[in-house]
């Protein structure tokens, strides 16, 4: 294979990889709002890190993750969202890995004011899906100016 062949290969690599990231992020949020979790969890490593601002410190494992939604589903704490949608994507590729930059958009009513997060994924190629291995989401205070 030629230098430029090589090239143009890894760039359509990066395409494709880019691409199944952000319909996989898509799909993630979409099985959340549809109560899928087996579905939500298909998309997260089982060793996921969980950096988000309401939780309760770093969860560093998907079965610290889990233990925490256990408890706040059985107290019915679970959100009950009309919208949560990743906007603005980012997302590079390199090889095996990618990294997501996004802003989640939640609205618990159509209508009502949207939350923002700022949220970064670390993702890794694992067989032919991409999996989160680190998850990090920074409730803004006030919404990001448009670029």
């Amino acid at each position: 294979m030629m230098l430029a062949d090589a090239a143009g290969h890894a760039g359509q690599d990066r395409t494709a990889g880019a691409a199944a990231i952000a319909a996989g992020i898509d799909d993630m949020y979409e099985a959340f709002l549809a109560g899928d979790r087996p579905r939500f969890d298909g998309h997260l490593h089982p060793e996921v890190t969980t950096w988000e601002t309401h939780l309760p410190g770093p969860l560093r494992t998907r079965s610290q993750l889990d233990s925490y939604r256990d408890q706040r589903d059985a107290t019915g704490q679970r959100p009950r969202l009309a919208v949560l949608a990743a906007r603005d994507k980012h997302i590079d590729v390199w090889g095996e890995f990618g990294v997501a930059r996004y802003v989640l958009v939640a609205q618990a009513h159509a209508q009502g004011p949207p939350e923002l997060t700022r949220v970064t994924d670390v993702l890794r190629r694992v067989g032919d899906r991409w999996l989160i291995v680190h998850h990090h989401a920074e409730l803004l205070r006030e919404p990001e100016p448009a670029p």
